[in-house]
């Protein structure tokens, strides 16, 4: 991923530095096991660990670019790296790697790095869940209008609005928390996984000291149906956070202008229109979660190889572990910044309630119609007529609104008199259910 859209934190799990750094601990670990078990003599474990882990500690980028060059010779990474740590070894290096194959060092890696990057973006989701939470209880109760098909619906509150993305990042949590768990295994089981040159007591060993479970059969590859499940679960996140974008986007349009992102002291919207104050943050967030979802396919096809092992899947993994992880990882933080300072307009809110006349307060009525005695069939039409009406002199002088058009049908006025029908389109209806739902989801509010 470019820089421009990468975290230190993140980026730095995919760094070749990082990286080898698993290595050697993989090794070292695995040396370890194998001297406990007398396979190989303790002195080489020793010296795997110290000299080893003193060449690692001081690993530079001349040192990186000497792996490299090793590589282009060996056209093989694990031996290039591995070579490269014999230099500083010495004669006890012959004793790393008993009975161990590629594999075991590259995937063990890779679910280190991926649970590595899980606990980075749930620690966001955490932040931002608690700025959701924040902002879904300062407008609880703040009214604007719900839309369906992009057209006024009923009312509700920018806090139910908000408390519905919370919830839905509680439950993207869990996905990441799950997709952690999915890829945290660990393979040292030798050439297609027969463990004929390596006792499992090892891999345990390495499973152990690394947070990993033992993958319960790997082949000569720990199976890809666990890292499709985990890119799988990042696209779902990515998708939430484009939903939020989303409607952060439709908010701050000229004619809804109901919400827009902080327009910072100094900040340029166009570099012709000085009047601009575009929803640049949500329009990038949108464009990153198409990204994360597009690595799900990859991740998908990764999963049939061919018989215990081939390396279709490697190339694709060096891509979209660092891209699709990193991308998240700087999308829920712009997303949790973006939210933390939304700029809420409640006024211009109110004022699109009502900029239909109180037509939205339609199904209130139809509903009193019925209870006093009206057919259904013969109140939607009562209601809808007189709703079509106040829809079609929107804007014209002496236009009547949706309640003066009730009271003139006669078929609603001989059902409900004009108190009735004000009860009936109460806005504080609307919100009866509201402490309920936030109790719901966020517990009993406390006094």
């Amino acid at each position: 991923m470019i820089p421009r859209y990468s975290r230190p934190a993140m980026a730095g799990i995919w760094s070749p530095a990082t990286r080898y750094s698993i290595w050697f601990e993989i090794e070292a670990l695995a040396a370890e096991a194998m001297a406990a078990l007398g396979t190989i003599p303790e002195a080489a474990a020793r010296a795997i660990r110290h000299r080893g882990g003193a060449r690692i500690a001081a690993i530079s980028d001349a040192d990186i670019a000497r792996i490299d060059e090793i590589e282009r010779e060996t056209r093989h990474d694990v031996i290039a790296f591995l070579t490269w740590l014999g230099e500083g070894i010495g004669e006890e290096a012959r004793f790393m790697h008993q009975g161990m194959t590629s594999s075991d060092v590259l995937d063990t890696c890779l679910n280190v790095q991926l649970t590595r990057a899980a606990d980075l973006l749930i620690a966001e989701t955490d932040r931002l869940l608690a700025v959701l939470r924040r902002r879904a209880e300062e407008h609880k109760f703040t009214p604007t209008i719900g839309r369906s098909h992009g057209i006024h619906a009923e009312p509700t509150t920018f806090g139910l609005k908000l408390l519905g993305h919370h919830v839905e990042f509680a439950r993207n949590r869990d996905r990441l928390v799950a997709a952690r768990a999915e890829v945290a295994t660990c393979a040292i089981s030798g050439p297609v996984g027969t463990f004929a040159s390596v006792d499992p007591r090892v891999e345990a060993h390495v499973a152990k000291h690394l947070g990993l479970a033992v993958e319960p059969v790997s082949t000569q590859v720990i199976p890809r149906d666990r890292h499709a499940a985990f890119f799988c679960a990042l696209a779902v996140v990515a998708a939430g956070i484009e939903r939020l974008a989303t409607e952060v986007r439709h908010l701050q349009r000229s004619e809804v202008r109901e919400a827009e992102e902080y327009f910072h002291p100094g900040q340029k919207g166009s570099s012709a229109m000085p009047h601009k104050r575009n929803p640049v943050l949500s329009e990038n967030l949108t464009g990153l979660a198409r990204l994360v979802r597009g690595y799900c396919v990859p991740a998908l096809e990764n999963v049939a190889l061919w018989h215990e092992r081939d390396i279709s899947h490697s190339s694709v993994e060096r891509v979209i572990g660092p891209d699709a992880t990193v991308t998240l990882d700087f999308a829920l933080g712009r997303l949790t910044g973006m939210m933390d300072k939304l700029t809420i307009y409640p006024a211009r809110m109110q004022a699109n309630l009502e900029s239909l006349g109180g037509v939205v307060h339609s199904q209130k009525v139809l509903l009193a119609l019925t209870q006093a005695g009206m057919s259904r069939e013969g109140a939607y039409s009562a209601v809808q007529r007189a709703a079509m009406a106040t829809w079609a002199a929107l804007g014209t002088a002496g236009a009547r609104d949706f309640r003066a058009n009730l009271l003139a049908d006669p078929d609603v006025a001989a059902r409900l008199d004009a108190p009735a029908l004000d009860a009936a389109m109460d806005p504080a209806r609307d919100f009866r259910a509201v402490e309920a739902v936030f109790a719901r989801v966020l517990g009993p509010t406390q006094a």
